[in-house]
C-alpha cells in the first residue's frame, strides 16, 4: 500500500524577545513571543533526508532578532508582515510558500512612583520600571485556633522590570564561572509576597481595612522595585520589604520569592548589527531564585518557607 506525505509545516517556536527603546530617558519596550512556521516544497527533507530545500530554523530565531533591531517592533501586526513576507518572498531558490507569524504581546505599564520619595536623584524622570498588566493573583491564608486569628495574605505572579539602574558583579569566581560581570543590565522577576498582619482578632480588637491594605503594600513593594538602584536581586528584595513595614503598621512580617528573569543580550554581529543594550532573549528557564523574610525588631517569624 503506497503512502503520501501529507500537510507539513515546520519553524521556531516561542521566541522569546524584548526589545528596549533608549531614545530617550523615558524607555519604551516591546515584550513578544513569536513563533514562525513555514510551508513548502519540502519533500525531500521528509522522504530522502536532503536537506538542500530546508531553512534551518534556527535562521528563523536569528531573523525574529535581526529584524527587531533592524526594522523595530511598532505593533505586533507590522512585525509579523514584515517576518512573513521575508521568508516567502526571500528565502533562496523560492522553496517557502507560506509563512505563518503567531505572535503574543505581553502588555507593561509603567510604575509610577511619587517625587518625594524617590531613592536616587531624578528617579521619578526616568521611566524605566515597568509592571506587567493584568497577571497577578491576590492570595490570603487564615489560621484560626480557638484563641486567636493569623492572616497571612499576599499576591503572586506579579512581574515586574527595570530596563536598567541594575548591576552585578564583584562576585565570587572559580574555574566554573562564565558570567560575565553587568555594570547595565534588565532586572526583571516574578513576584511571590506574602505578609502577616499583626491582627490577632482577639476581642475588641478592630480588623485592618484589608482592601486598603492590600492595595497599599503592592503599592509600596511596586515603588521600592522601581526606585532602587540595585547591584543585586538581593538588595532589592530588602528594599521591598523594608518599604512595606515602614509604611504599613498593620503589616510585622514580609516574605518575598523573587525569581531572576534572565534578559540575555541577543549577539547580532553576525549579522552586520550593532546590539547596544536594545534586543534580548527573554528565557524562563533555568533561574536563579531569590528569597527572604524581613520583620519587624522582636517579632518571631512565621510565614513558611516554600
Amino acid at each position: 500500500m503506497a503512502h503520501v506525505l501529507g500537510q507539513n509545516q515546520y519553524g521556531k517556536a516561542e521566541n522569546r524577545i524584548v526589545r528596549v527603546y533608549r531614545d530617550s530617558t523615558r524607555h519604551e519596550i516591546k515584550d513578544l513571543n513569536v513563533s514562525v512556521s513555514l510551508q513548502g516544497e519540502f519533500e525531500d527533507v521528509h522522504l530522502t533526508g536532503s536537506n538542500a530545500n530546508c531553512l534551518p530554523t534556527d535562521t528563523t530565531k536569528n531573523t525574529v532578532y535581526a529584524f527587531a533591531k533592524e526594522y523595530g517592533i511598532e505593533s505586533a501586526e507590522a512585525f509579523g508582515i514584515v517576518l512573513a513576507r521575508h521568508f516567502v518572498d526571500d528565502t533562496e531558490r523560492g522553496v517557502v510558500h507560506g509563512a505563518r507569524i503567531r505572535i503574543e504581546e505581553y502588555a507593561w505599564d509603567r510604575i509610577r512612583t511619587p517625587d518625594s520619595s524617590a531613592r536616587f536623584i531624578g528617579s521619578e524622570e526616568v521611566g524605566h520600571s515597568f509592571v506587567r498588566s493584568g497577571q497577578e493573583v491576590r492570595t490570603t491564608e487564615v489560621f484560626y485556633d480557638g484563641e486567636s486569628v493569623r492572616v497571612i495574605s499576599g499576591l503572586k505572579d506579579l512581574v515586574v522590570l527595570n530596563s536598567t539602574n541594575s548591576e552585578f558583579w564583584g562576585y565570587i569566581k572559580d574555574k566554573y564561572t562564565t558570567l560575565q560581570e553587568a555594570y547595565d543590565r534588565i532586572l526583571a522577576t516574578q513576584v511571590t509576597a506574602r505578609w502577616k498582619y499583626g491582627y490577632s482578632g482577639r476581642d475588641g480588637e478592630a480588623q485592618p481595612n484589608w482592601n486598603r491594605s492590600y492595595t497599599h503594600v503592592r503599592r509600596h513593594l511596586l515603588e521600592a522595585f522601581a526606585e532602587t538602584y540595585s547591584y543585586s536581586l538581593q538588595q532589592t528584595l530588602h528594599a521591598m520589604g523594608t518599604r512595606v513595614l515602614n509604611n504599613r503598621a498593620e503589616v510585622d512580617e514580609v516574605r518575598l520569592e523573587l525569581p531572576n528573569k534572565h534578559h540575555f543580550l541577543v549577539d547580532l554581529e553576525p549579522f552586520g548589527l550593532k546590539n547596544e543594550n536594545e534586543v534580548y532573549y527573554a528565557a524562563d528557564r533555568m533561574y536563579g531564585l531569590i528569597e527572604g523574610t524581613v520583620h519587624r525588631e522582636g517579632v518571631a517569624p512565621v510565614i513558611p518557607v516554600a
